[in-house]
């Protein structure tokens, strides 16, 4: 998707810039968790110390938070692209896309340079076994012997902070785009807009949706099963299927994609002659 968007010229527009941006995010946030899995998968010794256990929080939190900032503004892009096309080129202009993705970035290390000291300075006894595939908080929460509800009470606030400003910003931005088709009694613009949103709003679903049950819910409502099998589709499926979701209902990307291999396959063969 990175590199669709650098080479094709009709995709170097603010929303692709931000997709952009959503593919760094994916890719290493497949890159904190996956590497380790593998290797554990064909180790015999499944461990992992404690500096880099507490690195892989560091590093999962800031992307998951880089994450829902951007999805907000993403949201925000597409109210700016459907209610102002005239001012868009002004709105969005590159300076403030580079903005808006610095500021999704730092608030996602805010959150990790915040929550990673406390969760690593929790007083941890007994056995020292995770039950989980990597080091997320509320599985290594259970490993600590002291009490943690104040920092549950902190991490709560956090996360819930973090899902409530950009879903206000989602919401607002998608009532407004619906409240413009409404009143323009256009049925080719709201076909056009329900394209350019829907792929944005099911990956908002399906991300905030595994995200507000490993966060937000209180750690007595989970088990290590559901934790598991929540983790591994905020981490590793959602990331795989974001590229999916957006590029499969976008003729652009798909258009691009489509010459790319064109123009690959052409190289090829004027190289084989």
């Amino acid at each position: 998707m990175k590199f669709l968007i650098q080479v094709d010229f009709r995709l170097q527009i603010p929303m692709y810039f931000l997709l952009s941006q959503l593919s760094i995010m994916n890719t290493l946030f497949i890159c904190t968790t996956v590497p380790k899995l593998l290797v554990d998968m064909v180790s015999t010794e499944k461990t992992i110390c404690f500096v880099a256990c507490g690195i892989q929080i560091f590093l999962y939190l800031t992307m998951i938070g880089s994450e829902f900032f951007l999805l907000g503004l993403m949201a925000y892009d597409r109210y700016v692209a459907v209610c102002n096309p005239l001012r868009c080129p002004v709105l969005m202009n590159r300076k403030m896309c580079l903005l808006l993705a610095a500021g999704a970035w730092f608030g996602g290390s805010l959150d990790g340079f915040l929550l990673t000291p406390i969760t690593m300075n929790v007083p941890y006894c007994g056995s020292h076994q995770i039950n989980h595939f990597f080091c997320e908080i509320p599985a290594v929460l259970k490993r600590a012997c002291a009490d943690t509800s104040l920092y549950e009470t902190l991490m709560y606030i956090c996360c819930v902070l973090m899902l409530l400003i950009p879903e206000s910003i989602i919401s607002t931005s998608y009532a407004l785009i619906l409240f413009t088709i409404h009143c323009t009694h256009s049925a080719e613009g709201c076909k056009k807009a329900f394209a350019m949103c829907s792929s944005h709003l099911t990956v908002v679903r399906i991300f905030y949706g595994a995200a507000f049950y490993t966060y937000v819910l209180p750690l007595s409502f989970h088990t290590p099963e559901q934790d598991k099998v929540l983790s591994t589709f905020y981490t590793i499926v959602i990331p795989m299927l974001n590229p999916l979701i957006y590029s499969l209902r976008n003729k652009d990307v798909m258009g691009a994609f489509e010459e790319g291999i064109s123009t690959l396959h052409t190289c090829l063969e004027s190289r084989n002659k």
